[in-house]
């Protein structure tokens, strides 16, 4: 896949345990070419975790795409206007972030930056990452699935025995989602069998 003269915002919610995953999808569309503007939520900008400091991430994402991050709602507000962005992808995508998009909730640079590009009638990729996607989250998953121009990273149970409700995209297969979404087609197949990595 060839990305040069694309620009794809890359925005990151706090599942924290995905981000070091993820990381790696976005030097993968630096390196084949894309201009990537990267986008935080209010958590992964302010929280700290066993997985790593907010300062130690923020750093990270600009180092790897160059760009300074949009981390405020009127930062992510000129997405729209300026019609900037071929593709956006929210990964990892959290529960709370499925929850408020699918119910037109727009309290985040990253939620601003979504009905940014809904509003522009450009593709919106989904790499989701949550405890409850088949618990009360279930119905915000199946509003967004059949949501015109959202797309969704190929996701499935991670851990089934443990954690039933839990679903989470294949990172990986972020770039390749978002080729496709560009096309305007779903990347197939979009359920299947996650192995869990722990």
């Amino acid at each position: 896949m060839k990305w040069q003269g694309k620009t794809v915002g890359y925005a990151l919610t706090g599942s924290h345990c995905t981000l070091e995953e993820v990381m790696i999808q976005v030097l993968r569309f630096v390196n084949a070419g894309a201009n990537v503007v990267p986008i935080v939520s209010n958590t992964v900008l302010n929280t700290d975790t066993r997985f790593g400091s907010s300062e130690n991430w923020l750093k990270q994402l600009k180092d790897i795409t160059g760009n300074d991050i949009i981390s405020t709602i009127v930062g992510a507000e000129p997405l729209g206007p300026s019609k900037l962005l071929d593709v956006l992808v929210i990964g990892p995508c959290t529960g709370t972030t499925t929850s408020k998009l699918a119910n037109a909730m727009t309290d985040t640079p990253v939620l601003m930056a979504a009905k940014a590009q809904m509003r522009n009638g450009r593709p919106l990729v989904l790499a989701i990452s949550t405890n409850d996607g088949l618990g009360l989250n279930a119905a915000n998953i199946a509003k967004l699935l059949v949501t015109k121009n959202i797309y969704f990273v190929p996701f499935g149970q991670d851990n089934p025995q443990q954690k039933p409700n839990s679903l989470v995209a294949k990172m990986d297969l972020i770039p390749e989602t978002c080729f496709a979404a560009l096309h305007g087609e779903q990347l197939q197949p979009m359920i299947i069998e996650h192995v869990h990595s722990s």
